[in-house]
């Protein structure tokens, strides 16, 4: 039987601590949950450590400091072999950064976007060989006689590095919808140079519903070539009027994507509702259960159908937060530089305004901190650089976090 760990803080305390101790991880100490907030819903989590895990706290000393703080409503952030960083802003410019931080390029002639609520210029990756061949893939949410919808496109950027050739919308996450929230959009490559791209199922809810639908593009996980089209011998393939680029689905608004430097697997985090955030294990052909099952509720505070957090053939979240904190990225940390946190899960915190760091074991959470707290700011996107943390705010700015 679930227990409900609302009511069974010491026993998540205790079992996150012999966790944490089996891994035998420095600079590392188990304490109370970060989470103190009351939840929206008195939800039971499916097992031990699924909310409110084990708080844990950094003991290397940090340096935290702006070296950028002019940015235009930043989306992304990816870093250049040159240690330098490209940034997307969300009303449709880039910008190159140096790796100090000071603006060196603005990059404009992108497609015109459609900007409004969540929309604009997204997420922005680099082509595994970009050193060879410049080659950029981007998200945007797209103009449509019938609304907008999400885009992907390529580009070589130019040797001047102000604008991009060759432009190329190789992908349109299809149905278009009036509404403006909810595109999803992260862009991750695979280890064969293949696409991973997220979409959002849209808010609405008569167009939520078609997250479970294998014959839209809302609300998955899509494995793409870099040509847009379905990755051979997907999980969908062949199969009646199912999507082939389809990998995984039933997801609300995953505005998170990362691969396990370690492991190679696939992670995801997405927006709730009211409560029920989720980070997820993403496997090839499974169901999410959005709107299905959730540990939110709707806005209004009733019930998301039939209110239930459970049931067969659905995948639960390896993790959830209730109250929110709405995360709008993920990333790895892959480096020495700090040993407790390689191999740790960094989420950007909107609503939350914090970085989560998440502690992971055998592909569970055994611990959770919060970095950066009190200092306002919606973190958008993360990436890590030589051992230090960079993270892009709606305000602006670009913080580094790194060992002192």
């Amino acid at each position: 039987m679930p227990i409900n760990l609302f009511n069974n803080k010491t026993l998540g305390v205790i079992i996150a601590g012999l966790a944490l101790n089996s891994m035998n991880i420095a600079c590392v100490s188990a304490q109370n949950p970060v989470e103190t907030g009351k939840p929206t819903a008195d939800y039971k989590p499916a097992f031990v450590g699924q909310t409110r895990i084990a708080g844990v706290k950094t003991e290397t000393p940090l340096s935290v400091s702006i070296i950028n703080e002019k940015l235009e409503n930043p989306w992304a952030i990816s870093v250049l072999p040159n240690g330098g960083f490209l940034i997307t802003q969300k009303q449709g410019s880039m910008v190159i950064l140096s790796a100090d931080g000071k603006l060196s390029k603005k990059i404009d002639g992108l497609p015109k976007v459609d900007a409004s609520g969540q929309g604009g210029l997204l997420d922005v990756t680099l082509d595994p060989d970009f050193a060879k061949n410049r080659m950029l893939y981007w998200a945007y949410a797209e103009p449509q006689a019938k609304g907008s919808l999400l885009a992907i496109a390529k580009g070589k950027l130019s040797a001047s590095e102000t604008t991009i050739e060759n432009q190329k919308v190789i992908y349109r996450a299809t149905p278009a919808h009036t509404g403006k929230l909810q595109y999803g959009s992260r862009i991750v490559f695979d280890k064969d140079g293949n696409l991973f791209v997220s979409t959002g199922e849209r808010s609405d809810k008569e167009i939520r519903v078609q997250a479970q639908q294998l014959n839209s593009a809302l609300g998955k996980i899509l494995h793409l070539t870099t040509d847009g089209k379905p990755v051979p011998n997907g999980p969908f393939a062949g199969k009646g009027d199912a999507r082939p680029e389809i990998y995984a689905y039933g997801l609300r608004n995953p505005d998170g994507l990362a691969i396990n430097p370690q492991t190679g697997d696939l992670w995801e985090a997405e927006f709730g509702p009211r409560g029920g955030d989720e980070i997820n294990l993403i496997k090839p052909g499974r169901n999410y259960g959005w709107p299905v099952i959730t540990y939110g509720i709707e806005y209004s505070g009733k019930a998301v159908g039939d209110g239930i957090q459970q049931k067969e053939g659905m995948e639960q979240p390896v993790y959830y937060w209730n109250p929110v904190i709405s995360p709008g990225s993920i990333t790895f940390y892959n480096s020495d530089k700090i040993p407790a946190w390689k191999g740790n899960l960094f989420v950007g915190g909107l609503s939350g305004s914090h970085i989560i760091r998440l502690v992971i074991k055998d592909n569970k959470i055994v611990g959770e901190e919060r970095l950066l707290e009190g200092k306002g700011e919606r973190f958008r996107d993360l990436v890590e650089k030589d051992g230090a943390l960079y993270a892009v705010t709606d305000n602006g700015k670009l913080y580094k976090i790194a060992a002192k």
